[in-house]
This record gives structure tokens, C-alpha cells and sequence, in this order.
């Protein structure tokens, strides 16, 4: 009987942003699918950062934070999971990257010029700077474009001649419920559909686009003009991805985590 009430139906989507009704289904059965999108669906995220050199004014533990924030574009499903920390990495569980950048000066002769770009090479760091390292075959397996920082725009630090940094990073697969870094979704959310109910003549074109404000009743002309309540078994669902899975690869590997459980 379940599956025959349930019903998925898709409203919206493109690249990284899904909209679809959840149908015929309990509130819990709802959060379960929101909870198992943020934190149990896997994807790749850098875990180790080995520094050799960090000349900036970014301490060490703040620049590795920084820099195991930023979403990945690798298919999770394609690794393992690490057996032991210690282990060495291997092509089947790890992504080898690095930073290897030097802030110098363009124009030593000049005192003119006050512009950033034009007085220094390298005077901003952004991850398109990070380099994949391929790791064993996996050279053969993936392209670069498929590997890599999602953004190639997130600012990672500012430089001034004499600082350089000389960095290893080491990027592995794991669920949000361990760090949210892991979670290949920005958000999931979901809202009850409105029930309005007009109780004096009138045209509503479309009832899901209203937020269900209550201000109406604020008004005594109007607070029996209009009846707001919630449809209880029909969900509103919202994905949007980081980027390294589709929404609808991340709705679905949600369900496949549900069926193990």
C-alpha cells in the first residue's frame, strides 16, 4: 500500500537545484530522505593537508581548514572508503592534490603603478590554482576536468612578495554525519503544500507558491475571507547540490542508503 501512495513528481531542476513533491507519505518518512541527503549520502573532500612551506600571514591550521572547505567535483561512488588512516594512499580510496604558488613582483623598476594585478604575479591564491596529482592509473580512469576544486574562484588567501606556499593535499570519501565538508548537498529543505480555501469568491492561480503566511488573520475584515491550513502527506522538497553529484543522483543514493538500513 506504501508504494502505491507514494508518488515523486518533479516540479523544477537544472544543473544543481531540484524541486519535486513528495507524495503520500508521512512527515518522517520525509525528514529521513532531508536527514540521509545531508549527512549520509558520501562524497570526496580534502582530509589531509601536508605543509612544507606557508610563508603567508595564514596560520597553518587556519589555511588547512580553509582549504579542506572546498567542494570537490569527484564521483564519490567511483572510491572506496579508507580502511586505516594509516595506510598509505592508493588510487582506490584517495585524491592527491597540490598548491604550489610564489607571490613575486611584475614591475621592479616601476613606482607608478599601484594596481594590485599589475604590481604582482600571484598576489591572490585561488583554488583553480590546486593541481590534481593523479595517483597510480587513475590518470587513465579520469580526465582533469572530471577531478578537481567544483569553483575554481574561491579565495584561498592573499599574497605579497616573499610569501609562497609549498602544499600536499589529500582528499578522501566520507559522510556529513563525520563533517559537513562531506555533505555533497548546499541545503535540503522541504515545506508542506498550502490548502487555501476561499470562503468568499475569488480566483487563487497556484496554492504551492504561497508561503502560508498568516498576516491574513491580522485583519478582522478578512480573517473569515480565507481558510489556511497544510496538506499533511504532500512535501515540498528542495536539493541543491555542490556540484559533484546531480540532485536526482543524490535523491537517489539517499534511497539506496535507506533500503541498507
Amino acid at each position: 500500500s506504501f508504494k502505491r501512495k507514494l508518488q515523486i513528481v518533479v516540479v523544477r531542476y537544472d544543473e544543481n537545484e531540484l524541486e519535486f513533491d513528495m507524495i503520500g507519505v508521512s512527515c518522517a518518512i520525509a525528514n529521513v530522505f532531508r536527514r540521509l541527503m545531508l549527512s549520509e549520502v558520501p562524497s570526496m573532500a580534502i582530509e589531509k593537508v601536508h605543509i612544507y612551506n606557508n610563508t603567508s600571514i595564514i596560520q597553518d591550521e587556519v589555511l588547512a581548514h580553509r582549504l579542506g572547505l572546498i567542494p570537490l567535483r569527484a564521483d564519490p561512488r567511483m572510491f572506496e572508503y579508507k580502511a586505516n588512516e594509516t595506510d598509505p594512499p592508493s588510487a582506490l580510496d584517495t585524491l592527491e592534490f597540490e598548491l604550489k604558488v610564489k607571490c613575486t613582483r611584475k614591475n621592479k623598476d616601476s613606482t607608478e603603478v599601484t594596481n594590485n594585478e599589475n604590481m604582482y604575479k600571484n598576489h591572490s591564491i585561488y583554488s583553480g590554482q590546486i593541481k590534481w596529482v593523479p595517483i597510480g592509473n587513475q590518470a587513465t580512469i579520469y580526465t582533469e576536468a572530471a577531478v578537481g576544486p567544483i569553483d575554481d574562484d574561491i579565495l584561498i588567501s592573499k599574497m605579497r612578495p616573499g610569501h609562497e606556499f609549498d602544499i600536499k593535499l589529500f582528499a578522501v570519501k566520507g559522510v556529513g554525519k563525520d563533517h559537513a565538508k562531506f555533505s555533497p548537498v548546499a541545503t535540503v529543505s522541504y515545506r508542506l503544500l498550502p490548502d487555501i480555501k476561499l470562503n468568499r469568491p475569488a480566483y487563487v492561480k497556484d496554492a504551492r507558491y504561497d508561503s502560508c503566511s498568516r498576516n491574513v488573520y491580522r485583519y478582522p475584515q478578512l480573517a473569515d475571507a480565507v481558510t489556511i491550513a497544510r496538506v499533511r502527506n504532500h512535501f515540498i522538497f528542495t536539493v541543491e547540490s555542490l556540484g559533484a553529484l546531480k540532485p536526482e543522483v543524490i535523491f537517489v543514493e539517499a534511497a539506496k542508503v535507506l533500503k541498507k538500513k
